[in-house]
């Protein structure tokens, strides 16, 4: 590890690597809204007086923040003071309801809220429930009950503080199969993640963020690695396809982080459209948090190149990775677990399985285990020995290569066969007239189970019986039989979440009362 490494260890592990970048490329860009251009000199500032303005509110170190924030400076800016100041954060998904957004803020025992005025409703909820939250904050406008965040931190003065100590974040589940739980490590060095990301930038380099800054993937890959590598961040206030070619050309991005249906929606572009940009500069375009069809990843790596790479993680731990050209001999594949023992797949008792066989999927647990907040029972049931489950399914192949099938959750079991709905979603996908699709299990009589898809159609399909019968018999010219939908349903929108997962609890309850019993 040369010095300069070392010195930027030694900031890092106190929550101030952005001061060693102000101090040492204080012009640099850090951040670009479509509003302003922040260097790291300033961003740093900006950490420096909220910090101060969160201590002199009583904050101490190990204390809990919540954040309802969307992809905006000042979510930088409470992250980064957090950072230095000893603080847990937890971010909140801007898009759940009052109730929902209070049990999180209460759950955390967050001593802060801060919130952007455009969730009033939802801010005013969790402050009302969450009794520990007596410091609260409002960007961007007034929130009743709450202090105006840039006069809070405009009276503080900007230098770096004098004792900072690193912070954390406790993220939370996204509560697809039920509450959502926070994820809780025990601090530990960053040493690993701050070499990966200085490995993985070179003088330069820009990264887009695509997505909401609430989710674990788009915090870490596209705000804190780059971040640590003194790298600058476009910020997309929200998704759009053709805004984000426009900006890769604009400002030669090197790298970003999107997730299947960014890809597909992409790919779903006039031709002429996706030749209007240039995106020759990209070098490395990661993505994960959803399973991503073959068809779909293959077209995106015909369009951009080899630097569409793929890793298999979840907020509870990081499992495989694989690069295009390697995914490209071995289709479908989210990498080789690296030692072998990083991720098995065996039974429900931890037993290996032979390569081949479908079972669950179990992640080596980091030398900093999680755990589920304040949920003993649900951090026992997840481990085995020293590996952990989050319910997925897959298989390993003969070269030791691991393939997902589908959650365990998700499990269709038909006349006794069990279906994995993720393969039926990507045979589906590659239909002209689908934009979106979701399969399911519904109760039937006769087999237990039969397979229903739910399809969101692309603008110009009629959602008609001839679409329903193209799409089941689509299905049977590339499946098996007893894999493909019996029936077919259209809805104008599914209930996507904007890391790519469908909310299929939520179709599943939708569609039960229709069902055969």
């Amino acid at each position: 590890m040369d010095a300069e490494l070392d010195e930027l260890l030694a900031f890092a592990d106190r929550g101030m690597a952005v001061a060693w970048h102000a101090a040492r490329r204080p012009d640099t860009p850090a951040l670009i809204t479509p509003a302003e251009t922040v260097t790291y000199a300033e961003l740093n500032r900006r950490a420096n007086r909220l910090a101060r303005a969160l201590r002199h509110r009583g904050l101490e170190r190990g204390d809990a923040v919540a954040l309802l924030c969307s992809n905006r400076v000042e979510f930088v800016e409470v992250l980064l003071a957090t950072q230095r100041a000893g603080l847990r954060l937890t971010t909140v998904n801007w898009h759940l309801t009052a109730d929902e957004a209070a049990y999180i803020v209460d759950d955390c025992e967050a001593r802060v809220l801060v919130a952007e005025a455009r969730f009033a409703d939802a801010a005013r909820g969790a402050a009302g429930a969450a009794t520990r939250a007596t410091v609260r904050l409002a960007i961007g406008g007034a929130i009743e009950g709450f202090e105006d965040y840039a006069a809070a931190v405009s009276v503080e003065p900007a230098t770096d503080l004098p004792d900072p100590v690193l912070g954390r974040q406790m993220l939370y589940t996204s509560g697809t199969t039920g509450r959502p739980k926070g994820v809780f490590r025990d601090e530990a060095s960053l040493a690993t993640a701050v070499t990966l990301a200085r490995a993985s930038y070179r003088d330069g380099n820009v990264h887009l963020l695509t997505g909401p800054l609430y989710h674990a993937a788009p915090l870490l890959f596209s705000l804190n690695a780059p971040l640590v590598a003194g790298v600058t961040v476009v910020l997309m206030p929200a998704w759009d396809a053709e805004d984000a070619l426009r900006l890769i050309d604009r400002h030669r991005v090197s790298h970003t982080h999107m997730v299947p249906t960014m890809f597909h929606q992409l790919l779903a572009l006039p031709d002429d459209v996706r030749a209007r940009y240039d995106v020759s500069s990209l070098h490395n375009v990661l993505h994960g948090a959803a399973p991503c069809p073959v068809g779909v990843k293959q077209r995106l790596i015909e369009w951009w190149g080899p630097v569409v790479n793929e890793y298999y993680a979840a907020t509870e731990g990081l499992g495989t990775w694989v690069d295009a050209r390697t995914w490209l001999r071995k289709p479908g594949t989210v990498g080789k677990p690296v030692p072998d023992d990083q991720v098995v797949v065996a039974d429900e008792a931890g037993n290996r399985i032979p390569p081949g066989e479908v079972g669950l999927v179990w992640f080596k647990a980091s030398e900093v285990p999680f755990e589920y907040f304040k949920d003993p029972g649900k951090t026992a049931s997840s481990y085995h020995d020293r590996h952990f489950t989050l319910g997925d399914m897959g298989y390993v192949d003969e070269d030791g290569f691991l393939f997902l099938t589908d959650r365990s959750a998700n499990l269709i079991i038909s006349g006794g066969v069990n279906i994995y709905p993720a393969e039926v979603d990507a045979v589906l996908l590659e239909h002209p007239a689908v934009a979106d699709v979701a399969v399911i299990g519904v109760p039937d009589a006769e087999w237990g189970e039969e397979v229903l898809a739910v399809v969101e159609p692309r603008a110009g399909s009629v959602p008609d019986d001839g679409l329903a019968d193209d799409l089941v018999a689509f299905c049977r010219d590339r499946l098996a039989h007893y894999k493909c939908p019996r029936r077919v349903e259209f809805v104008e929108r599914l209930p996507r979440q904007d890391n790519g997962k469908i909310y299929k609890r939520l179709l599943r309850d939708r569609y039960r009362e229709g069902a055969s019993t």
